[in-house]
């Protein structure tokens, strides 16, 4: 969690109208900046934000939220990347710490560092002699100077020693060098004789390197990265996002390549929703990074041949699995979208993207390859296979409907494919041996009602204030954000973050969306539910009195009382329909 100081911080740096003008054009009007909403489609401008407010509001959807929540629902931020990027933006540094107030690794140093390298590969290929052979050799591959320039790709020299003696200049010591995966245990850098390209955060802060060698001769594998680091887990970096983003979330869709180089040629071509994966191991962790952007359908544009088509099969089964869309296109033999977009052009590969095959289709023929699907034999060993590897995917919906194509491509009965007779969980399935975790409704109802005051608090934090009190909260987390709503009268997220000790519950009230249409009588049904959990409780403690057999006769009586008068006092029952 970030400390209090850092999150008070940053609050007094940011600048609403700055943070919004990056994403929408603002048009001054007196005290007031106005411009058409990003949260709904009109046509007069209705969304603003008065001078020195640090809230936004729209006067046609309602929509309403602070520089965090702007963030969070325009491109799909969670809470800390939101606040990561902001701090980054007004140059404030985030300080961690523990739930037991132990302070953790400083990010900020290490994106430091990774920055100063960044800017240090750059230099070394523009502007020493030994830069010129990799630089010829990104020139021959297609390359442009321009292309260098804007993804600040790099060359980390051969003399191992160089990158810590200019950034020890910078002030930046050994250990954070290493602990940012630029230098070895040897203290030798990591990254020597390769190409090097920043890998960055959605957010654009570079957190690492992919190299790649440009001669045979060099150690190691076509391409290394920077090894796991406080800042780097390759398993949920999607290489070329920070890009990409914004359009994926518009489109929902996105293009995935299987290399750095195929990745950044794409976008540069006018294809910016294009992602790599690090390498070729593209995970389940890729997969659900891409779901949280609500991607409803992924394009596969691999190497043409059967590496390529292996991992299509692979990676679109991942997709599929997580309810994605996917569909496949097959390059000539032996090209890649690189140099397919050198050889043909953009054009040419947009009419390869329309005419990309659908993962079934594509899957029935991968599978098909080594089996004889005119036999019985054939054809039952790849009905068994499609099945066994569908029945695995989470979406009851798209299980059911992609067995029924499956049964019409290969023409089989669907009852051959379980269509009529196999259960279809509408539950998330078991993991191994583990048992779901049980859903806390108590806690949910308490997420709600705070949801709704956050995203909703000048319409009703009155009622709030009148008709609940912390009494009314269960869970210590949620009990706190209440007392801080009522006494703050305003949901400042970066306020509220610093009363937490788990700041991802921001990501969890915010995540779920509202429907503004009803939001009064669901406010309502909220408020209901924890006046009626609280007057239930009440009536239980006064059961068990009675039934304990430690009290009197006459003190019987008066609970008997107490009960009967609260079992007919409902309390708000009345406002609520």
């Amino acid at each position: 969690m970030f400390t209090k100081e850092s999150l008070e911080k940053l609050r007094e740096r940011i600048d609403l109208i700055e943070v919004v003008s990056g994403h929408v054009e603002l048009k001054r009007a007196g005290a007031a900046h106005k411009a058409l909403c990003p949260f709904h489609q009109e046509k007069s401008p209705s969304f603003m934000i008065q001078k020195g407010e640090s809230h936004y509001h729209c006067f046609g959807c309602g929509a309403h939220g602070d520089a965090i929540q702007f963030l969070m629902n325009h491109l799909n931020f969670s809470f800390i990347e939101a606040v990561e990027s902001l701090a980054e933006r007004f140059h404030v540094t985030l300080e961690r710490q523990d739930q037991l107030g132990e302070k953790g690794v400083d990010k900020a140093a290490l994106k430091e560092a990774c920055n100063l390298a960044s800017e240090f590969f750059h230099a070394c290929l523009l502007h020493t002699e030994e830069g010129k052979a990799p630089l010829n050799y990104l020139y021959k591959r297609g390359i442009s100077f321009d292309f260098i320039r804007r993804f600040q790709v790099g060359f980390g020299p051969s003399d191992g020693t160089l990158i810590r003696k200019v950034l020890a200049k910078e002030k930046i010591d050994e250990s954070t060098l290493i602990e940012a995966g630029l230098l070895t245990e040897e203290k030798r850098s990591f990254f020597r004789d390769r190409i090097t390209f920043p890998i960055r955060t959605s957010t654009g802060s570079i957190i690492g390197f992919s190299a790649r060698k440009y001669k045979e001769d060099t150690f190691g594998g076509k391409y290394i990265n920077t090894p796991e680091t406080p800042l780097f887990k390759k398993s949920r970096i999607l290489f070329g996002l920070n890009y990409s983003r914004r359009r994926i979330i518009k489109e929902r869709c996105a293009l995935i390549v299987e290399g750095q180089v195929d990745c950044l040629k794409m976008i540069e071509s006018g294809l910016n929703l294009t992602v790599a994966a690090l390498g070729t191991a593209f995970g389940e962790g890729h997969a659900e990074e891409l779901k949280k952007l609500q991607v409803r359908e992924a394009y596969l544009l691999f190497d043409g041949d059967e590496a390529g088509r292996s991992a299509a099969s692979k990676v679109g089964d991942l997709l599929q699995k997580k309810g994605i869309d996917v569909y496949v296109v097959s390059l000539p033999k032996g090209s890649d979208p690189d140099a397919y977009l050198m050889q043909f052009g953009t054009q040419r590969l947009l009419e390869e993207l329309e005419q990309a095959e659908a993962y079934l289709s594509f899957q029935i023929a991968f599978l098909g390859r080594e089996l004889n699907l005119d036999s019985p034999a054939g054809k039952a060993e790849l009905v068994k296979t499609l099945k066994k590897q569908i029945e695995l995917w989470e979406e009851p919906v798209m299980v059911h409907e992609s067995l029924r194509k499956i049964a019409s491509l290969i023409h089989v009965p669907e009852e051959m494919m379980g269509v009529k007779h196999s259960h279809v969980p509408l539950f998330v399935k078991n993991h191994g041996f583990l048992l779901p975790n049980p859903v806390d409704t108590q806690r949910v109802i308490e997420l709600d009602l705070l949801r709704w005051l956050i995203v909703m608090e000048d319409q009703f934090l009155p009622t709030a204030r009148t008709y609940l009190s912390e009494k009314h909260f269960f869970t210590a987390s949620c009990r706190l954000l209440f007392q801080k709503i009522i006494e703050e009268g305003r949901a400042d997220l970066l306020t509220l973050a610093s009363v937490v000790q788990d700041q991802s519950l921001l990501d969890e009230i915010l995540q779920k969306k509202i429907n503004r249409e009803r939001a009064e009588p669901l406010f309502l049904e909220t408020v209901q539910k924890l006046l009626d959990r609280e007057w239930m409780q009440m009536r239980e403690m006064i059961r068990m009195q009675i039934h304990s057999g430690e009290h009197s006769e006459e003190k019987i009586l008066e609970l008997a009382k107490q009960f009967d008068a609260l079992k007919s006092s409902r309390p708000l029952a009345s406002m609520v329909k």
